[in-house]
C-alpha cells in the first residue's frame, strides 16, 4: 500500500491532490477547459470526505481530486483505496510532513479487510511516500492491522492459550522475552485471575513479557484478555453478549502498543502483562457475594460477576508495580457507561496528573486520534468499600461506572507510581472510511507519540 518516492518519476505518478472547498477554484483556473469542465459537471465542490476522479484527454484516470479540512485531515484519503484502479499514486501539492503522515495514516487504514473467514478483494493501489516518513507508517499500518484482527478474531479460535501464542510471536519478534503462568502457580500467585478465568475448560493465565534494557525507564503496559464474557453467572443477554469476543481489547492494545514501542526502539525498559481469562458458567464460577483475596492481599467482594476485568487487572497491575515499574498505562474494555458517557470513539482518560492528561488529550485531538480526560474523584471511592471486605467490584450507585471501575483499579497501583487507564471500546459500530464496522485501534497513536516525547 505504500512504495517509495523517487524524483525522477514523480510526474509519472498519478496525483491525489487534496483541496479546500476555497481552493477549488484556483485549481480549475489552472487545469485547462476539459478537466474544469469535468468538475463542473460532477459538481465537486471539495467538500471534506467527497473525491472525485478527474481523466485525462485519453480518459484515462489522471488526478483524483480529495476534499479535505485542515483540522481533519486523517481521513481525507481513507476512502481512497476502496474506488481507485490498482496503480501507484502520489499526494500533489506543498504539505508538511506531518500533514502527509496524517493523509498517508488514512490511507493506509483504508486498505484494512478482515477476510479470515470470508476472503474478499484487497485494494491494489500503492502511494508513494519519501523513505523517512514510509518505514514509520508501515510499523503503525502493522500494528493497528494486528490489533483489529485480534478483536475480530471469534472467542472459539482466541482463547487464552492462543492469545499467549500471539504474544510469544511478538516477544520473538522482537526479540523480547515471553513468560505465561498457569495452573497451580496462578492459583497461587494470581488468586483474582484464577477466580474469574477458573470455570472455563480454557485455562486462564498470566501473560508477561519483557524487552530492553534494564538501565532505561521502567514502562509497563496492563491489558484486560477477557477472550469472552458470558457474564458468568450475572449472565448477560444476548443483546449484550454479542460483542464480547472483543473483550480481550485491551489486551490486543496493550500488544499493539507494545509492538510499536519495541519495533521504534523506545529507550525503555518494558514489561507487558496481559491477565487471559474466558469469563464462564459452570458449577465451580465465582459467584455474586463471593470474596475473592487478590495478590496484594486486597479483599474484593463481587458484587455482580460481568464486572471480572478491574478483577483480573487488578492482580496484573500488582505485578507491575512489584517489578518496578516507574509508569503503568492500562487498557480495558470496562465499563458500558463510559460508552454512554463519550461514546463508541472517545475512551476516557484516568490520571493521576491533571496537567499531563490534558497534554494528552490536546495531543489526541490534534492527531485525530481522541481521548478524553476523566477525573479520578476520590470521594466516590466510598461507592466501592463494602461492609465486609476491602472493595467491592461494583457500586453502590448505577451513576458514575466508569469512574468508579478507575477508582477499583487506582487501589493496586502506589500513589508514587505514574499510573494512567483506558476504558476503551475497540469496536466501530458502523462502517466509515478507513474504519469498518468491528474491531477498532483506539489511542494507539496517541499514546506512541506522547510516550516518544517523554522517552527522548
Amino acid at each position: 500500500m505504500f512504495c517509495v518516492r523517487e524524483q525522477s518519476t514523480d510526474q509519472a505518478r498519478r496525483q491525489i491532490v487534496p483541496l479546500q472547498a476555497s481552493d477549488l477554484d484556483a485549481w480549475l483556473d489552472s487545469a485547462g477547459p476539459a478537466a474544469k469542465g469535468w468538475v463542473r459537471a460532477h459538481e465537486f465542490e471539495a467538500e471534506p470526505g467527497s473525491s472525485l476522479v478527474v481523466p485525462d484527454g485519453a480518459g484515462n484516470p489522471s488526478t483524483v481530486l480529495v476534499g479535505y479540512s485542515p483540522e481533519a485531515p486523517t481521513w481525507a484519503l481513507a476512502g481512497l483505496p476502496a474506488e481507485l484502479p490498482a496503480g501507484v499514486y502520489a499526494v500533489g501539492g506543498d504539505f508538511s510532513d506531518e500533514t502527509l503522515s496524517l493523509f498517508a495514516t488514512g490511507w493506509a487504514l483504508g486498505h484494512y479487510r478482515f477476510d479470515r473467514y470470508k476472503p474478499g478483494k484487497r485494494p491494489a493501489c500503492k502511494l508513494e511516500l519519501p523513505e523517512h516518513l514510509r518505514e514509520r507508517l508501515e510499523i503503525f499500518r502493522d500494528a493497528m492491522f494486528r490489533v483489529r484482527d485480534l478483536v475480530n478474531t471469534p472467542a472459539a479460535d482466541l482463547g487464552p492459550e492462543e492469545l499467549a501464542e500471539v504474544a510469544a510471536e511478538l516477544a520473538e519478534r522482537c526479540e523480547a522475552t515471553f513468560s505465561a503462568v498457569t495452573g497451580a502457580e496462578l492459583e497461587k500467585e494470581f488468586p483474582a485471575i484464577h477466580a474469574v478465568g477458573k470455570a472455563s475448560s480454557r485455562a486462564p493465565r498470566l501473560i508477561r513479557l519483557e524487552w530492553g534494557d534494564p538501565a532505561d525507564p521502567p514502562l509497563a503496559l496492563v491489558g484486560k484478555g477477557v477472550i469472552f464474557d458470558t457474564g458468568g453467572l450475572s449472565i448477560k443477554p444476548t443483546s449484550g453478549m454479542v460483542l464480547m469476543k472483543k473483550d480481550m481489547g485491551g489486551a490486543a492494545h496493550a500488544l499493539g502498543l507494545a509492538e510499536l514501542v519495541m519495533r521504534l526502539k523506545l529507550p525503555v525498559h518494558l514489561r507487558v502483562y496481559i491477565p487471559a481469562v474466558e469469563n464462564a458458567i459452570a458449577g465451580n464460577a465465582y459467584r455474586p457475594s463471593d470474596i475473592v483475596t487478590t495478590r496484594n492481599g486486597t479483599t474484593v467482594e463481587i458484587g455482580n460477576t460481568d464486572a471480572e476485568g478491574r478483577v483480573v487487572l487488578s492482580d496484573a497491575l500488582t505485578l507491575a508495580a512489584e517489578e518496578g515499574a516507574a509508569r503503568i498505562i492500562d487498557f480495558a474494555t470496562l465499563t458500558g457507561a463510559a460508552r454512554v458517557a463519550l461514546g463508541e470513539d472517545v475512551p476516557p482518560l484516568y490520571s493521576r496528573s491533571t496537567g499531563q492528561a490534558r497534554t494528552i488529550q490536546d495531543l489526541s485531538m490534534a492527531i485525530e486520534d481522541p481521548l478524553w480526560h476523566m477525573p479520578l474523584y476520590r470521594p466516590y471511592k466510598s461507592q466501592i468499600q463494602p461492609s465486609i471486605a476491602d472493595l467491592s467490584n461494583t457500586g453502590s450507585t448505577s451513576q458514575g461506572g466508569s469512574l468508579t471501575a478507575a477508582l477499583f483499579l487506582d487501589h493496586f497501583v502506589p500513589d508514587e507510581i505514574d499510573w494512567m487507564h483506558l476504558d476503551i471500546y475497540a469496536w466501530n459500530l458502523s462502517d466509515r472510511p478507513g474504519r469498518p464496522a468491528g474491531g477498532e485501534a483506539q489511542c494507539l497513536r496517541t499514546m506512541l507519540a506522547w510516550l516518544e516525547s517523554e522517552y527522548k
